[in-house]
Order: structure tokens, then sequence, then C-alpha cells
């Protein structure tokens, strides 16, 4: 498999298309965080998201009010953030940066601190996930919180091969399919997401972007937050298009 900077460098431009209306997207995922934020930490005005992609969360709490810090490991994804925080008039604070070293590169707190969309199981082992959590728990303020969206791991049948269909996508003149296929290799699996581009001629462009992640469990997702310090970890249902997990820093 390719590695995680090459997977994102490819996807960057196509990004939008996984979701049926992306702007509509950054709207119901800001608008969710913001209430889970605002029940669990009270009024929270700083957040750092550290795996931003293109800024689908960054954007919808920045356009809530909030002062977002966001970085990724992707110079390519952060770029179009920035552009896509510029059309839409929104002043957020882009960088480049590993989640395993948010608080080496960032060097500051803030009230939450979350990483959405399935991010972390890009990390490959429990060690390196405990690593970018003790990293989180340093941004976060006494008395903040942690916020992770990932898939439901134990809810998949990780013993075969799988095709995951996303869809059909109209995007200026343009259609595209979508699919995931899934090769498991048990705690990993490999993942072909493949767009497909028909600009209604005989030949239509296939783009194959590859990567691997590790299926974790959510029981060891809690476990290994609590391992960096967290108190009141527990999984939210309901509250997102992914199960949370979330943390807080207690308070001093």
């Amino acid at each position: 498999m390719t590695n995680t900077n090459e997977f994102y460098a490819g996807l960057t431009p196509l990004y939008h298309l996984i979701y049926p209306d992306w702007g509509k997207s950054i709207k119901r995922q800001g608008d969710m965080l913001d209430s889970v934020i605002r029940e669990m930490w009270g009024p929270a005005s700083e957040v750092l998201d550290v795996s931003c992609g293109i800024g689908t969360q960054a954007l919808g709490l920045s356009s809530l009010g909030y002062n977002v810090t966001a970085s990724d490991l992707s110079p390519e994804e952060v770029d179009r953030a920035k552009q896509e925080a510029a059309e839409r008039e929104l002043s957020v604070d882009f960088s480049i940066a590993d989640m395993r070293r948010a608080f080496d590169h960032h060097q500051r707190q803030f009230d939450v601190v979350i990483s959405c969309d399935n991010s972390i199981p890009h990390l490959l082992s429990n060690e390196d996930i405990r690593a970018a959590m003790q990293q989180f728990y340093s941004c976060i303020r006494p008395g903040g919180g942690c916020i992770i969206t990932v898939r439901d791991y134990e809810k998949e049948d990780l013993s075969k091969q799988q095709v995951k269909p996303y869809g059909i996508r109209e995007d200026n003149g343009i259609r595209w399919l979508l699919w995931q296929v899934w090769d498991p290799h048990p705690p990993m699996y490999d993942v072909t997401m493949y767009f497909v581009e028909d600009r209604g001629e005989t030949t239509c462009r296939t783009y194959a972007l590859r990567s691997t992640y590790y299926a974790i469990g959510i029981p060891m997702l809690v476990k290994l937050m609590q391992q960096a310090g967290f108190d009141d970890v527990r999984r939210l249902n309901n509250r997102f298009f992914q199960p949370m997990i979330i943390g807080t820093r207690k308070a001093q």
C-alpha cells in the first residue's frame, strides 16, 4: 500500500465528492460538534483540529464563531483547506503537522481538541495512537476536552474482501462513481478508493487511491485515552455520523 501522504495527495482534489453535498456536510458536522462541545465543556471558544483534511469540521466550527486552529499531515490538504476558508471568508490558522507531534508543533493549549472522520486509524499501532493521545492531552487546557470520531470496526466483517459503495455524484457537469474495496489482513486492512470520471464519452478515467488502516475497536481507543491521562472517557452514539469517543482533562 502507498503511504498516507500519497493517498491524501491524490485524494485532495476529489475529497468533496465523498459527501453527497459537501457544503451541507460542513454545516451539519459543525452543528453536531458544537452541540457536544457546549453540552460537555460549556462555553468553549478555541478548538484545535489535529487532522483537518480539506477543512470539513474546521470550516463548520469557524462559521459558528469558534477560534479554530487546524493542522494535518498532508500539505496538499492543508493548501486546499486554506483556499476553502478564504473563499468563505473564514479565519482559520492552518498548518502542516503530524498528529503525533501536535503539542510539539502548536506549543499551546486549547479548550477542545478534535480528530474526526476516522483519522486516528491511520496510525497503525497502539503505541502510535497512545503517543498521539498524549499530545492531544498536552494541547488541552484543564477542564477542556477531546473528541475523536471513528468507524465502529466491531460491526465490520474483516474476514473477507468487501466493497463499500458511495454512489454517484454530479460535479460541474461531470458524473463520478465512487466505491471502496477493503482487503483485510487483521488487525489491518488495505483500502482502495475508486473514483470513475465519466464525461459522457466512450471511455472513462479511473483514479485508484490506496492506503492502510488499523481496525482498532472503540474499547481499545477508550483504554488508550485513559492511559494518556483523560478522565470520564466514554462513547457517544447518535451524535455524529460516526461514533464519538470523548475525554476530559481534569480541572486543576
